[in-house]
């Protein structure tokens, strides 16, 4: 496992919004990509809102359902509050959600694959590619 993707990249897949995310992901094996089930929780979230709920599930778990999940669990837990007080002394904090995927993608040493470069680039030691760039 390399890449972690975030909930945006995840979006941008389904919906199509970036051909240059397929095309970054269709590069990779899929067991060198994962998911969050934090990312999952977000999306869910979306689909759950949207205007055709189980259509909107449909579209992601057919995406999800060929990437590895990692949990939020124990090991995550720990270096999440390490990442929130670094971000908070310096007043730099950034939604919790992102401090999860953060912590998950640093305790199993993956690369985090988001467009939201501007909130990321504040956690230290975070390793970060926008695969929507060509």
């Amino acid at each position: 496992m390399r890449y972690l993707l975030d909930t945006d990249i995840c979006i941008y897949y389904i919906n199509g919004f970036q051909p240059e995310v397929r095309e970054n992901i269709h590069r990779q094996f899929a067991s060198d990509i994962v998911v969050s089930a934090v990312t999952k929780c977000e999306m869910y979230a979306g689909s759950s809102g949207s205007h055709n709920p189980a259509r909107s599930r449909a579209e992601q778990d057919s995406f999800l359902r060929q990437f590895i999940s990692l949990p939020f669990d124990d090991r995550a837990a720990g270096k999440y509050g390490e990442i929130y007080a670094e971000l908070k002394r310096g007043g730099n904090l950034i939604e919790e959600l992102d401090m999860q995927i953060a912590a998950i993608a640093l305790v199993h040493n993956l690369t985090l694959v988001t467009h939201n470069i501007r909130h990321f680039n504040r956690v230290p030691n975070l390793a970060i590619e926008d695969w929507t760039a060509a």
